[in-house]
Formats: C-alpha cells, sequence, structure tokens
C-alpha cells in the first residue's frame, strides 16, 4: 500500500525550525502526527545536524509507511514467530522484558501492584508512547502506574523501534500488532492477566495505534482510550474495517490540535460505521463537552473535546501534558475501563 502524506505533516516531524535547506525527501512525502520537540535557533550547526537526522528518520519511515496490515479488517491469522525472553519471574514491581521478535530484540516494561499475586486475574491495560519517544516517557505522562498500585491492575509499555509504531498513518513498518498480541498473550500466560479485561491507551501514534489494535486485534481488547490520537489513514478507508467483535472507545481530542480536523471526523465515520446513536453533549467546565454513544455492536463510545487543548494528554506529568485541564485522561480513562469487560456478540 502507498504511503501518501499530507504537505502538512512537516510541521509536526520538525516543528518551528525558521532556516533550512530544501530536503531531499519531497514535502508530500513526510508523515504527519508525530510528536517532537520544539526547535529553533536560526544558524544553529546542532539544528542543522539535527534537521539532517530527522530526514534520514523520515526517509526510513516512509520506507516502511505502507506495509503492514489487511485493509479489509483484521490481521489474517498466521502463525506468531518463536519469542525469547529471560527469566523474568512476575511479581510486584516494575520489569523489563526482553524477547526475540521477528529477528529483532524487542522490549516493553511491565509494572505490577504492590498486591500483585503470581497467577492473580488482574486487569491488563497496554499503554503505548508518541513518536519518536519511549515507554518511559508515557509512563511519566501517564501515571498509569500510579493509577495501577491504587487500582490493582498490571500495566505494560511497549516500546517501539525506533521511537514508533506501526500505526494508521506510520512510523515503520513493523509487525507491531503482532507484537502486542504476542506481549498480550505473554501478560495473560505468565503474569495471570485477565483476558476478559485487556485494554489499550496511547497517545499521537500510540492513540492511533489504540484504533488499530481495536480493529485488528478486536479479540483481545475490550476497550481503548485514544488521545490525542485519531481513526484515519488509507487503510481505514474500506468500510469493513471496524472490529469484528465490540470495543468500546474513550477519547480525548483538543481543539487546539492541528489534527483535531482529522481526529473529529474519523470518530464521526467509526460512529457511523458501527452504527452509534449518539446523545447530546454535557458541558462540562473549560468549555469541554462529552458526548456518548452506544452502538449497534453493543459497543460504546465517549469522546471529550476539549477547546482549550493542543496535542496533549489531559493533566498528563511530563512533556506533552495539558496540565490545567479540567478533567484527569487516566483517572477517567480507568473509569471507563473497569466498567467495560470485554463483550461478545
Amino acid at each position: 500500500m502507498a504511503c501518501k502524506v499530507s504537505l502538512a505533516a512537516t510541521r509536526r516531524i520538525i516543528p518551528r525550525i525558521t532556516v533550512w535547506s530544501e530536503p531531499s525527501v519531497p514535502l508530500d512525502r513526510l508523515p504527519r502526527h508525530c510528536h517532537h520537540a520544539p526547535m529553533s535557533s536560526r544558524g544553529n550547526p546542532s539544528l542543522r545536524a539535527a534537521v539532517t537526522a530527522a530526514l534520514l528518520t523520515l526517509t526510513s519511515v516512509l520506507a516502511g509507511c505502507g506495509s503492514g496490515s489487511d485493509e479489509k479488517g483484521g490481521t489474517p491469522p498466521k502463525k506468531s514467530p518463536k519469542s525469547s525472553a529471560p527469566g523474568v519471574e512476575p511479581a510486584p514491581g516494575d520489569h523489563t522484558v526482553t524477547v526475540k521478535w521477528k529477528g529483532k530484540d524487542r522490549s516493553y516494561a511491565v509494572h505490577a501492584p504492590p498486591s500483585y499475586e503470581k497467577g492473580a486475574k488482574l486487569p491488563l491495560v497496554i499503554v503505548m508512547h508518541p513518536y519518536p519517544s519511549t515507554g518511559t516517557h508515557v509512563a511519566k505522562l501517564s501515571d498509569m502506574s500510579t493509577k495501577a498500585d491504587k487500582e490493582n491492575f498490571l500495566v505494560v509499555y511497549p516500546e517501539g523501534v525506533n521511537g514508533g509504531m506501526n500505526a494508521l498513518v506510520c512510523c515503520g513498518g513493523e509487525d507491531d500488532v503482532g507484537f502486542i498480541r504476542t506481549v498480550t498473550k505473554s501478560l495473560v500466560d505468565t503474569w495471570g492477566a485477565d483476558p476478559q479485561r485487556t485494554y489499550a491507551t496511547g497517545i499521537s501514534n500510540g492513540g492511533d495505534m489504540s484504533f488499530k489494535l481495536a480493529v485488528e486485534l478486536s479479540d483481545t481488547f475490550a476497550a481503548i482510550a485514544p488521545v490525542s490520537g485519531g481513526y484515519s489513514g488509507r487503510i481505514t478507508d474500506p468500510d469493513s474495517y471496524v472490529p469484528k467483535s465490540p470495543v468500546s472507545v474513550i477519547t480525548f481530542i483538543g481543539a487546539e490540535d492541528k489534527w483535531y480536523p482529522t481526529f473529529n471526523a474519523g470518530l464521526t465515520i467509526w460512529q457511523e460505521r458501527l452504527k452509534c446513536k449518539e446523545q447530546p453533549p454535557a458541558k462540562l467546565p473549560q468549555k469541554i463537552t462529552r458526548t456518548t454513544a452506544g452502538c449497534g455492536d453493543g459497543s460504546e463510545v465517549v469522546a471529550y473535546r476539549m477547546p482549550e487543548m493542543g496535542h496533549a494528554w489531559p493533566q498528563g506529568k511530563s512533556d506533552m501534558a495539558e496540565r490545567e485541564a479540567a478533567v484527569n485522561a487516566t483517572d477517567l480513562i480507568w473509569e471507563f475501563f473497569k466498567s467495560h469487560p470485554k463483550k461478545t456478540t
């Protein structure tokens, strides 16, 4: 599948660069919707080096942007490649697991609450980072481990290759759907995670990936929570690209985010395809609106539209946080997940 990306994408990859030479990658080929720390300094040699490095990274991203999953919805069933992991004994606290996945070392962090006992059937939340970033960053941003300690559930922070996941519009060509399937299976088999209470969330590229998992691993995930992420890209063009079993959604999008129109339109398409009936919006502080929709397959969609927020995590704890938001995304995500175990048709 070819990767067609808008001209505006460049601002997501290399924002606020005031002077730079003509890139070797055509502007209309750059992937959109990636998080980068702001850069400036006219004529700064280190900036020029950063731009060059970024363009090389983009070339690599574009090379793999078209590969990925079946456009008709759902990754075709196939035998999972063997993975090998060092002996990580399930126990409370933080653990790093490394597996050999399709010839590459892939890793993910596991956080188990203090009350964890091996074999306990606890809910599992997969939290995915933006691009380019790390699991460590999104762990701090979301503060999901603190919530897990209070509410007694497992958290996993998977690491993308070269800082990103092969989601709906970018980044790279790895089989990240297959990787996440292997990770969740390991947590169920080894750590005792409850397969009926397995959830996914993430921001930006990680938010996009949440939607991809909802469609392609609808047998695995009960609900998702994309934050500043959306259901968009060529892969979503077919009407058939929807979950095959119910997956509920809670999402947070900010009107100050340049991708807000895309996220909003994607959410509308998602609800139309699943025959969702939206209730009148509830009005919250800071002119935030919350809409709730019941869908034909039994799933639910809750959307927080936030006029004063950009590309951010409401009340997050790190870079990409909207600290002054009137709602706390992590608290609302967990309450939503807790009330949405796996539904079957």
